[in-house]
């Protein structure tokens, strides 16, 4: 029951009105008995300098989504090691009066692969700002991040990027089916981090069965549809799929704990993870 005792935690982005944030926060919050309220704001880009003073004034924490996690942190007073790294913020935490910034979404993605990736060979699709979340955190775990993307130059740029801010191997593959098939042989995980596949074109996909083995992990950060076409064909070749509720749960429970040292991760997941199959389950059957 919200009263005056209340507090609020916000999400800022524009457009926000999709998010399943306020869903899995808000069901945690209710769950641990905590007398908070996850709320989605949308703002425009030149009004982010008055929200950020805003909310240290009130002492809100918040998330960042698109468009703004890079334009943010122009107005922080610091910044974690990851998140400059990464060039990117998704979560800020007031703190003393002070708005810190962090980026959980590439510990999210990690933690959703379930496995130590030191020295596996691990191929990204895509090289926007979530697949250079996953490279970085990727990286500074020690595994062999190889980019791939169609525009071939900015695959090289990351990938360069990378070797010369965390001494890892990085390497830069085109985007063509043949060459890809060739290079999986090499892989231990695949990432697909593109909108490839999203609802409301969910027939599409950038690989088929024939470019996968029975031994990868394959994960699609896409949540929306659940089993990507990318998944479908992956699992026809045995391939172990890891959907993308996985990160976005984990990506906010890394949010948590940075707010309120809230630690039991298996609790906070299986919440999330019901309610919001829940969901996307009750949206799938009202289409």
């Amino acid at each position: 029951m919200i009263d005056a005792k209340t507090k609020l935690v916000a999400l800022i982005g524009n457009p926000v009105e999709h998010s399943l944030s306020p869903i899995m926060h808000n069901a945690v919050f209710k769950k641990f008995g905590m007398n908070y309220v996850y709320l989605a704001f949308k703002v425009d880009k030149e009004k982010l300098k008055d929200v950020v003073n805003c909310f240290k004034a009130l002492e809100i924490n918040f998330n960042v989504t698109i468009p703004h996690k890079i334009e943010i942190m122009k107005y922080l007073d610091d910044i974690s090691k990851e998140a400059k790294l990464i060039q990117a913020v998704n979560v800020v935490k007031i703190d003393n009066g002070k708005a810190i910034g962090y980026n959980t979404d590439g510990i999210g993605a990690l933690k959703a692969l379930k496995i130590d990736v030191k020295d596996k060979n691990v191929l990204i699709l895509g090289a926007g700002g979530a697949a250079r979340a996953i490279a970085f955190q990727l990286a500074l775990n020690r595994a062999n991040v190889y980019i791939s993307n169609r525009t071939f130059e900015k695959a090289l740029k990351l990938s360069d990027e990378i070797r010369k801010k965390t001494g890892t191997k990085s390497f830069a593959i085109p985007l063509d089916r043949k060459i890809l098939r060739e290079k999986i042989k090499e892989m231990d995980i695949v990432i697909q981090a593109t909108s490839v596949g999203m609802y409301p074109n969910t027939n599409e996909t950038l690989l088929y069965r024939e470019d996968f083995r029975k031994d990868l992990i394959v994960m699609d950060i896409v949540y929306n549809p659940l089993e990507t076409r990318f998944l479908k064909e992956a699992k026809k070749a045995g391939a172990k799929t890891i959907d993308g509720l996985g990160m976005l749960i984990y990506q906010g429970i890394e949010s948590l704990k940075i707010w309120f040292e809230i630690m039991n991760e298996e609790e906070m997941e299986n919440i999330m993870r019901k309610v919001l199959m829940e969901h996307l389950s009750f949206n799938r059957s009202s289409v």
